[in-house]
């Protein structure tokens, strides 16, 4: 595979994006608009396939087949039911392009006796006689083929099979067993195939504490109790504040935020806390089955309703009465459950299905191959990587399967998305496969490494363009960025409807419950931490299982802690926004200051041009954007973004400061290491309050004009407003504007530059709130 990247790079050094002519749709592709067809994103690869469906009167009861070609071997799985006529049900495939034999042999042993020399029986295939089927073709139906012995002869039993030269389109092939895997045997096998995934949906679960009455506490001369509200589902606990109400009849008014998953299976578990000291004694519990409460699509009232409170004996045992408690509880399905950092979503649909709209197109994904990955492990005395990659869009996750032993994998896997928002990002992973040759316990203690990661933007692609990129992998770690290799991608967004999707550009980015009835950031963030805690455990029950690490990275959990690498960068990018204005603002002081004497003229003429015909000036203003915008079409760019490390401060980070961002939270670390951090927080932490105090001065000085704290101040500026009334109601507005300009850009013979003008002079001594600073 062919990868150009001279003169289509951006960026510098290894960390570059690099544009690729892979051999995908049956020719080349650069960067080219192509019909869509199934499977045309990623490069075909021919395997071999051996589906071994059953077999019948063996003489043996406890068998299995071993599907042999050159030194590559796999077998089936152990039966059940032993039988002489097994079922299997079995598919192998043996990649084309490294078969090291012309014979495929598929031999049945028997599994009581493990002597290589001893078989049951054999069949063999010539691979040049061996047809090809490729889908839409329909499946080869399987034969049976008499058994031979070692000397050829025929014997008693039958195998049912069917061997055919396919593709990755196959149908069987993300659960069949792949010679690029061989090395991996028994239980491990299911953690090296490719799989789908859907996330569960998710609804927010509001609960409205209003009140609470007739409550009994467990001491009885305890009049003035200090009540909370403890909430459970699942294995998130939210607490309520304590009542200002201190005594047996609390009021709250207070809304409780969970995260449900449907089917709604779950109960939600209220418990009435009295807090005595440092301790929280259970007044009593109620249970509300989310299956019987109300969903909410729209905006609008919900019910309250009293619910008795139980207290519940140490033995379970015993309920009594122990009050009752006012609620109001809903599934808000009209918000959007917010999994992933808002910026890099790839989805912004409500929960509830009812306000879908119907999707403006189709992203498709095609994973190629990586290149030049670094050892992540040692076996067997040298470095490997076991490399998979993991794609989430919206609420499908997909993972491509597991190349084992080397750091140049080929996947070619292609996967579709459905999309609703070309405001959304696509997430691309790459790991390395840790869960292959340990046993199924140690396997759920072990976390996959991280070898990368990309995000593309849906919005920054072109309607319909083939982009094939060779992304560079990027890890963060305390010494440092480094490079982990470099993966091939190919993308393509197709738009079904042009005006559907051009609508979505004038339409609010989340659901219209997030507006009239906004969540506070931390509710929103606590919501997003239950979400991504329910995302782990319902994907970490699939097979293969999603791991939690794979899913927080994917999801970017974390991204909010503090880091002063993080805090420069977007400082910088602050501030190349502000370049632009003042760059402006310089070029306008060399025109009053005249180092220009002719653009100083044009200016005036301008400036004339703007007072007295102001409708030809909007005009000339949106010309001169429509003319301009047409020109820097010929300079757009012409790659998708990827993560540049200087724009991210990854090259020049200091080691102090890694080691700092990669610290846990609350943090490890103690002695001079964080009184050395915490000084250079207060030290950034200054420098703003210093900039913010500068502000809110600022803004007080304009209050003040009108406030008459400074009485004199107050008369001047009230007898410039009323003088300036009289100036204009008898001097026409296009010669006071003119004046004003014209004085603005005088000459500087009739100026003084190192003196400050009156307005600024007045400005300054205004008073302002900080001399009330302590």
């Amino acid at each position: 595979m062919a990868a150009n990247g001279t003169g289509n790079g951006t960026g510098d050094g290894d960390f570059s994006l690099k544009e690729t002519s892979p051999n995908i749709g049956n020719g080349g592709v650069n960067g080219g608009e192509k019909l869509t067809s199934s499977f045309d994103l990623v490069e075909a690869m021919h395997f071999l396939y051996a589906r071994i469906v059953r077999a019948r009167a063996l003489p043996v009861n406890d068998s299995f087949v071993a599907v042999k070609i050159g030194s590559y071997k796999g077998r089936t799985k152990q039966i059940l039911n032993s039988n002489p006529n097994p079922e299997f049900h079995e598919t192998f495939a043996f990649t084309k392009t490294r078969l090291q034999g012309d014979i495929l042999e598929v031999v049945v042993r028997n599994r009581d006796n493990p002597n290589e020399e001893d078989i049951v029986g054999k069949c063999k295939f010539d691979v040049a006689e061996i047809p090809t089927r490729v889908p839409p073709d329909s499946p080869l139906a399987p034969q049976w083929y008499r058994l031979e012995d070692r000397n050829g002869v025929k014997i008693g039993g039958e195998i049912m099979v069917s061997v055919w030269i396919g593709t990755q389109a196959d149908e069987v092939f993300s659960e069949a067993w792949h010679s690029d895997s061989a090395s991996v045997t028994g239980e491990n096998v299911v953690n090296t195939r490719s799989k789908v995934y859907l996330s569960p949906r998710l609804w927010y679960l509001r609960v409205n504490v209003i009140e609470a009455q007739d409550l009994v506490p467990l001491h009885p001369n305890r009049i003035n109790p200090e009540v909370l509200i403890k909430g459970f589902l699942g294995n998130v606990v939210v607490r309520s504040r304590i009542s200002q109400t201190k005594s047996v009849n609390p009021v709250w008014n207070e809304d409780m935020m969970f995260v449900a998953v449907e089917p709604f299976d779950d109960s939600l578990i209220l418990s009435v806390e009295d807090k005595v000291g440092p301790r929280e004694e259970c007044l009593g519990r109620c249970e509300i089955k989310l299956s019987q409460v109300e969903r909410r699509v729209l905006p609008g009232p919900v019910p309250s309703l009293w619910y008795n409170v139980e207290h519940i004996g140490e033995t379970g045992e015993g309920r009594r009465f122990a009050g009752r408690i006012h609620l109001r509880v809903s599934l808000d399905g009209g918000y959007h459950v917010l999994d992933e950092s808002i910026q890099y979503s790839s989805d912004y649909r409500a929960s509830a299905k009812l306000l879908w709209t119907p999707p403006i197109g189709v992203l498709e994904l095609g994973v190629l191959n990586a290149t030049g990955l670094m050892p992540m492990k040692s076996r067997g005395g040298r470095g490997t990587t076991d490399a998979y990659c993991v794609a989430k869009y919206g609420t499908k996750w997909v993972r491509t399967r597991t190349i084992v032993d080397t750091f140049d994998p080929k996947w070619n896997e292609q996967y579709t998305w459905e999309v609703y928002d070309p405001y959304t990002v696509i997430t691309i992973g790459v790991f390395d496969n840790l869960k292959l040759f340990g046993a199924g316990n140690e396997n759920r203690l072990i976390n996959d490494s991280r070898i990368g990661k990309i995000r593309i933007r849906l919005s920054t692609l072109v309607t319909s363009k083939i982009y094939t990129h060779s992304y560079p992998l990027m890890v963060l770690k305390p010494d440092g960025v480094k490079k982990m290799g470099e993966i091939q991608l190919a993308v393509r967004f197709t738009a079904t409807s042009m005006m559907d999707m051009l609508q979505k550009y004038t339409e609010p980015l989340l659901p219209e419950m997030h507006y009239i009835s906004p969540l506070s950031i931390y509710q929103l963030d606590s919501l997003r931490h239950q979400a991504t805690h329910i995302l782990c455990i319902n994907l970490g029950r699939n097979e293969p299982a999603l791991g939690r690490d794979v899913v927080e990275y994917m999801l970017d959990v974390g991204s909010n802690i503090w880091s002063l690498r993080r805090g420069r960068a977007n400082f910088e990018r602050l501030v190349s926004f502000f370049d632009g204005w003042i760059d402006a603002w310089k070029w306008f002081d060399e025109i009053c200051k005249w180092k220009s004497p002719v653009t100083s003229v044009l200016v005036h003429i301008v400036c004339l041009f703007v007072v007295f015909l102001p409708k030809y000036c909007v005009f000339s203003m949106l010309l001169y954007c429509f003319v301009f915008g047409l020109y820097r079409f010929g300079l757009r760019p012409r790659h998708p973004p990827h993560m540049d490390i200087k724009l991210s401060k990854a090259d020049s980070a200091l080691p102090d400061e890694l080691d700092e961002e990669f610290d846990v939270f609350p943090s490890s670390k103690s002695g001079d290491v964080l009184k050395r951090r915490y000084d250079r927080l207060r030290g950034i932490a200054g420098r703003m309050m210093i900039v913010l105090g500068d502000l809110a001065t600022q803004g007080e000085r304009v209050k003040s004009l009108l406030s008459w704290r400074d009485p004199r101040a107050t008369s001047l500026f009230l007898t410039f407003c009323f003088v300036s009334c009289g100036v204009i109601c008898f001097v026409s507005m296009k010669l006071l504007l003119t004046f004003l300009a014209f004085y603005v850009m005088r000459h500087p013979r009739v100026r003084v530059f190192d003196i400050p003008s009156i307005p600024q002079n007045f400005f300054r001594r205004l008073p302002s709130r900080a001399d009330s600073i302590l």
